[in-house]
């Protein structure tokens, strides 16, 4: 089965997610997971040495730009105690046409060099 646009929006509609055993790994299966994060932005509380952080501006967020390299930069991350990312080639495809069809989005950091943190 290939992963379309289409079956990844249903799959996270109902409460599904692709995941894969590894960067190089062509198959993928689908977790339904017993407890799912969700937390309210408007509520998030964010610690005084990270607002002070934040506040003197050592990089800039970007909304919605680099998709392609954001989502290429969390496949190089590996999960714990696993050693490898659960994001391989299909997976970051899917999510770059979801990116152009408007229905994924992103936040990068960049460094005062402009370089994606």
């Amino acid at each position: 089965m290939r992963l379309t646009p289409e079956l990844l929006l249903r799959a996270y509609a109902a409460g599904v997610f692709p995941m894969a055993d590894g960067r190089e790994d062509a198959d993928l299966d689908f977790y339904h997971p017993k407890v799912r994060g969700i937390f309210d932005l408007k509520t998030v509380h964010i610690p005084r040495r990270l607002a002070r952080t934040l506040r003197a501006r050592p990089f800039v967020f970007k909304i919605d730009q680099d998709f392609e390299a954001i989502i290429s930069a969390c496949a190089t991350v590996s999960r714990r105690d696993q050693g490898d990312t659960w994001i391989n080639l299909e997976i970051e495809r899917v999510f770059v046409e979801l990116f152009h069809l408007g229905h994924a989005h992103c936040v990068g950091a960049y460094g005062s060099d402009g370089q994606l943190l």
